[in-house]
């Protein structure tokens, strides 16, 4: 079923897509969104919105959604199966549609513990993978879980993420291939700082043909710092930075790292492109919206195409 999303449509133009992030506030101000999106207008050519990212409280997903889409944006919606179950997974499907989004990216969410409210009770009713087959149920059979015809298909461009550097790494193909096969029409990937090895798992992606079947835009996340490049390899699960890379950041002056971080991953992003198989690169600047620009013009990635209607 054809989507309005924007993505959607440059992919089949052959663009190289560009994406990034806004994480919503702790709180009811929708300024705060309007301020992050207005530091992305005519940058990228979409704009995730998290959902309760870390399992910590912040606005909801889909009213941040609304709002860039009233800036203008084809924004990303992000589901997590941690806090409904499928009866609110569908209704909310529904309601997106309703209003206009295009695009959905699926996460199964992190676990309560890791948040500000560690004794909320987890849902987890249906994992990632459920839920990609359960928007794609929805979108292109019509039918809801339970059978019964949906009245007003939702046309959701249907998305995913994808860690290419977790064990066992033998098995990250293969599971992507899973959430292909259940409909997953593009990927976005954990943060990439060793670009050999992302590569060595485009190639297992390559050889099975998941390349032509999913969009994959590689993700990358600038370093402010060599503290936070220590703080992402020891203490962030399944990410694989690289000492000389940390070396690199520590051996420049402290006032100098956030410049050199910023070299570092447009550099990534130019590595990145030059991979045989990856669409796009996903730009997650973590509350560091404002160096989105820099970095998409330091790469290259700027003017954005228009889509073709």
């Amino acid at each position: 079923m054809k989507t309005n999303s924007n993505i959607e449509r440059l992919l089949e133009q052959g663009a190289f897509v560009v994406t990034s992030e806004c994480g919503p506030p702790r709180g009811a101000d929708p300024e705060v969104v309007r301020k992050k999106g207005n530091l992305l207008k005519g940058v990228v050519d979409a704009v995730n919105v998290t959902d309760n990212q870390t399992s910590v409280v912040r606005m909801s997903s889909l009213s941040s959604c609304i709002i860039l889409k009233e800036l203008g944006f084809d924004p990303i919606w992000q589901m997590v199966c941690r806090d409904r179950n499928r009866i609110a997974i569908q209704s909310d499907i529904l309601g997106a549609a309703a209003l206009g989004i295009n695009n959905i990216l699926c996460l199964s969410g992190d676990h309560q513990s890791f948040g500000d409210n560690p004794k909320a009770k987890n849902v987890y009713d249906i994992d990632s993978i459920q839920l990609i087959s359960t928007v794609k149920q929805l979108r292109d059979e019509g039918k809801f879980l339970g059978g019964e015809e949906v009245k007003g298909k939702p046309a959701l461009f249907i998305g995913a993420a994808e860690n290419p550097f977790a064990d066992p790494f033998e098995i990250r193909a293969i599971r992507l291939g899973k959430k292909v096969n259940a409909g997953c029409e593009f990927i976005q990937t954990q943060c990439i700082y060793n670009v050999e090895k992302f590569a060595k798992w485009m190639e297992m992606v390559r050889e099975r043909g998941i390349h032509e079947r999913c969009a994959i835009l590689a993700g990358v996340t600038p370093l402010k710092s060599a503290g936070m490049a220590r703080y992402m390899k020891t203490s962030v699960p399944g990410m694989d930075v690289p000492d000389s890379l940390i070396d690199r950041i520590k051996g420049v002056p402290k006032e100098m790292q956030a410049e050199e971080g910023i070299k570092i991953c447009v550099e990534m992003i130019q590595q990145l492109k030059e991979i045989p198989g990856v669409r796009g690169v996903h730009i997650m600047a973590i509350e560091w919206e404002e160096k989105v620009p820099e970095i998409a013009k330091a790469a290259g990635l700027l003017p954005r195409p228009q889509a073709q209607a």
